[in-house]
This record gives structure tokens, sequence and C-alpha cells, in this order.
């Protein structure tokens, strides 16, 4: 087995230098793992699997995540709690300004913190807190540096009265189906200035207020330390030893952190399954993917990133590996027992070779999705539009619909009526679509996206299902639009099936189309009510 690996993991080589080769400038024959760079895009890689997913780089940009969230907050918004009021700038700059003046005028002791993030900024880089809207850098950096603002949360949980963060990692293991796995442990990095409530004086303060290990490494009081929990920056196990012994109930914390997680995976993955479509189009040769989030740095700067880090990219290889598939494959489906000579001698000898994995730790990832998938199936709703939205781009390789793509969407799903003309159809399309095109940076092919998919969809929903809550509505929408396409399917493959010679008589046919009709049926009827266990995870 071999895997191939850039320049993403350079100081990791010590430690897999007996199942990696690095290649930093590509390799020319194929892999079976490719571990590489900062996206899916770094090299043309047609066969085996490769540690991205095309389009994560651009989903974990601040404004397409909370652009992805606040879709899932307007279906569910008690589930989708978590994530703080955001408004997206500068397009929504006079929204937040009037917004913050209403609320301040239902309030006058309000007197909130603001927190601006850059989209593309990472490790700390550009982030602010303001207490004004009006504040001088927010107006004057907007044109050319887009943000997220975020309420800011003014009093977190501390440790050592410092403020820290939690930063663990999770491997998408497969898009479809979706598989989610958990590290049991990761990093937690410390501010290393005392923390105060937010005021004129402090706002300024980045070791007291942001956690970025980036930021942190360069101020005097940073502990280095090879102590899991001691130091500037521990492990996330120390943190809940410490935690336990102040009576937190650490399962509870871990059940609201996958809750959390899965949550959040379920928001990104429509948009990635258009992505996928994009690059590797059904039908053309392509890697499977895989991704591990956050990335892993270039460097391991202690023993502490050591002892985490290393576990989870060890694992994750051993889950991925293609060989331990085919095994499982096999075991699946047992053909005629070995006995060859060989294999006899490998058993009375125990001979190491055989498992490979027999003297590793237990694997440190657990999986999370889809384990808890009868939880969590009712929040995909956006993930079932995603399918019917790359159902009719037509073109392979394309992100965006057409605009007739739109009206045979409409037209397949019998969504017109008296009430919903065509003409309306397409004037509803240029309008979301026009307004889409003006807020993404994306211009490589017109058309609507998928968020202007979902927002159309939205629309349509609310027309014909007046009198039920936003994901009733939208729900009841799908399961319409999903009989009349299987319908449509089964109506295909009956005439595709006359047209053969050996075809099944015409009664035969006629039975089968009415029964498949029949147990499709149901799906349609009512508002589909949604339920789902509440039931705390373990």
């Amino acid at each position: 087995m071999c895997y191939a690996m850039g320049n993403g993991l350079k100081d990791f080589s010590q430690c897999f230098i007996a199942s990696f080769l690095m290649f930093p400038f590509g390799r020319r024959l194929p892999c079976d793992i490719y571990w590489h760079g900062v996206s899916f895009h770094d090299n043309d890689i047609l066969s085996g699997q490769v540690n991205k997913f095309p389009g994560m780089t651009e989903m974990v940009r601040k404004i397409t995540l909370s652009r992805a969230l606040r879709i899932m907050q307007n279906l569910f918004p008690e589930e989708y709690n978590f994530y703080p009021r955001s408004w997206i700038l500068p397009e929504e700059f006079q929204l937040f300004v009037a917004q913050v003046r209403m609320v301040k005028d239902g309030d006058p002791s309000w007197k909130p913190t603001f927190i601006v993030k850059p989209d593309g900024g990472c490790q700390g880089d550009g982030i602010y807190l303001i207490k004004d809207p009006n504040d001088i850098r927010l107006t004057g950096t907007l044109q050319s540096r887009p943000a997220v603002v975020q309420e800011y949360i003014y009093k977190p949980l501390l440790i050592d009265k410092l403020k820290f963060d939690i930063r663990l990692y999770v491997l998408l293991k497969s898009l479809d189906p979706l598989e989610i796995y958990i590290a049991k442990d990761g990093l937690s990095r410390f501010c290393t200035e005392p923390y105060q409530e937010p005021n004129p004086q402090n706002l300024h303060h980045v070791f007291m207020h942001l956690t970025n290990y980036s930021l942190n490494i360069h101020s005097g009081k940073f502990i280095h330390s090879d102590s899991a929990s001691t130091g500037s920056k521990r492990t996330f196990s120390s943190i809940l030893c410490r935690l336990s012994s102040k009576g937190v109930d650490i399962k509870k914390v871990w059940s609201d952190i996958i809750s959390l997680v899965i949550k959040t995976v379920i928001a990104l993955t429509p948009e990635l399954k258009v992505f996928y479509q994009s690059d590797i189009p059904t039908g053309r040769p392509g890697p499977t993917c895989f991704q591990l989030s956050p990335g892993v740095f270039e460097n391991i700067p202690s023993l502490v990133d050591e002892e985490v880090k290393v576990a989870v990219i060890r694992d994750t290889l051993r889950l991925m590996d293609p060989l331990k598939k085919k095994k499982e494959t096999q075991s699946q489906h047992p053909e005629k027992p070995v006995t060859g000579k060989e294999d006899q001698d490998c058993e009375l000898t125990g001979d190491p070779d055989s498992n490979p994995e027999a003297h590793l730790p237990s694997i440190c990832l657990k999986q999370v999705f889809p384990k808890y998938a009868k939880q969590f199936n009712y929040l995909r709703l956006v993930d079932r539009m995603a399918n019917l939205f790359i159902r009719f781009l037509g073109i392979k390789g394309t992100m965006k619909l057409g605009p007739t793509g739109f009206r045979t969407f409409i037209r397949n799903c019998k969504l017109s009526s008296s009430s919903l003309s065509m003409a309306a159809v397409d004037i509803l399309y240029i309008d979301i679509t026009r307004r889409w095109n003006s807020m993404t940076l994306d211009q490589r092919d017109s058309g609507m996206c998928l968020q202007a998919f979902v927002e159309a969809f939205f629309f349509l929903a609310q027309r014909k299902f007046k009198m039920l809550p936003l994901h009733e509505q939208v729900a009841s929408l799908i399961d319409l639009c999903e009989y009349h396409l299987s319908l449509l399917d089964e109506k295909r493959l009956v005439c595709g099936r006359r047209r053969r010679p050996q075809s099944s008589p015409p009664q035969e046919m006629n039975t089968r189309t009415q029964s498949a009709a029949g147990s499709l049926a149901p799906r349609m009827i009512g508002a589909n009510k949604l339920s789902h266990s509440r039931h705390a995870l373990s």
C-alpha cells in the first residue's frame, strides 16, 4: 500500500516514515491515499482517496458557514440556537445598525460587545471587538475585507481566571452515505492575560480576549509545558477532569458536543454535495474523499500537540486503509477457505505482519453518525433539497441552475397552478438569482446557486402549505416533489422496458406501476409531522 504526502504534514514524517512516501512536488504513479496541501485542487488526482473534499475550503469561510447555519436556524430555531446572532457585512451593515439600535431602545441597560471576524481570516488575523456598530474601523474596512460580526459572549467559562477554547478533531469519512467521527481528545488553547468583561480600556487586549495560539505565543506570559494539564496549551481531557472535579456532568458535555458537531456537519453537507458532483461528476474517474477538520498545522510545537494530533492522523489512516476495507468486504462475502501452506504458517507462528494493527492503541476516533442518525435525520431537509437541485442541473460539472432547469423542476414536480403561472416562476427565478449573484464572490458561471434555490423552495412551500410551521411546509413540499419524481422515474422505466424485446407483458407492468404508485402515495399525505428522539447521546 502506498501513501503520498505533500508539504502539509512535513513534521509528522518521523511518525509515519514506515508507511508514508513524501512527494512535495506531486507523484506520477497512483497511490491509495493522498494527504496534501490546503485544498482538493492542489493536484489532479484520478483514483484512490484524498484527504480533502471539494468545496470544504469555501464552506468553512465565515460568511458561507454563517449563511448555511442561518438556513438551518430558519428551519429549526431551537436546535440551532448554539450559533450566536450574526450579521454579514457589508451587505447587512445597515440592518446590523438598525437592529442594535432597536434592542437598545427597548432595553437601555443592554450594553453589548461585538466581535468582528474577517471572512477569509485565520489564526486570529484581523479579529477585533467593538462596542458601537459605527466604530470607525468597522466602516473603514468593510468594502476591502468582508466580515461576519457576532454578539460577543462576555461571560465565558474561565479556568485559572483565563479564557480558553476547545479544539476538537472531526473526521468526515464519507459524504454519501454520511459518516462522521469525533476524536476522543482534543486541545484547549488559553489566553495569557486574566479575563475581564469588555470595556473601552481593554477591547484591544488580544491576549485577554482571543485564544489563538498564533497570537498568544508572542505574549511574554505564554507558558510552554510538556504537561497535558498545565500551561497555555492543554489536552481537552485534562479540562474535562478539571470540570468533573467541580461537579460538571461530563457525559452531558460530550452529549452536547456530539449534537453540535452533527448539526454543523448537516448544515454543510448540502453545499458540499454540489461541489462534489461538480468536481467528480458521476461516471467520470475520480478519487473518493475524506477530511479531518480543523486542519493539522505543519508543525508540532509541544508534546501536548504530538499526543493529540499524531493519534488523530494515525487513526484516520487506519479507518481509511483500503486494504482493511477489502478485508472487511471479503469477510462479509466469505469464499472457499484458504488452506495454503503460507497462511497456515502465519497462523502457527503468529506473524505480526499478518495483523499490522496488533501493537497499535485502540482507535481514538468515535463514530457519531450514522450511529445517532435516528436522532438527527429529521434535520436533513436541506440535504434533500440539494438532491433535487443536483437532479435538475443538467450539465455535468456545473454548480448553478439555469432558467430551463428551474422551469423543468417546477413542471416535473407539478408545482405550477392557476395562482403560480410559469411567467411568475420566471420572475421568481430572475429576482432571487439576481440578488444572490450580487452577494456572492463566485462568478464562475451564471445561474441560481443552491442557497438561492433553497430560498425559492421556501417561498414555494409557504405558498402551498400556508397553515404549517416552516419546517413542516418545507418537508411537505419535498415529499410532494419526491413523490412526483418517483412516478416520473417509474414511468420512464416502464417505457424503457416496453422498448426492449424481452420486456414484461403490459398487464404485468401496469400492475407493478400501480403498486409502486400506491406505496409512494402515503408520503405526500398530510404535513409529515416530524418526530425524533431527544434521549441523551451516550
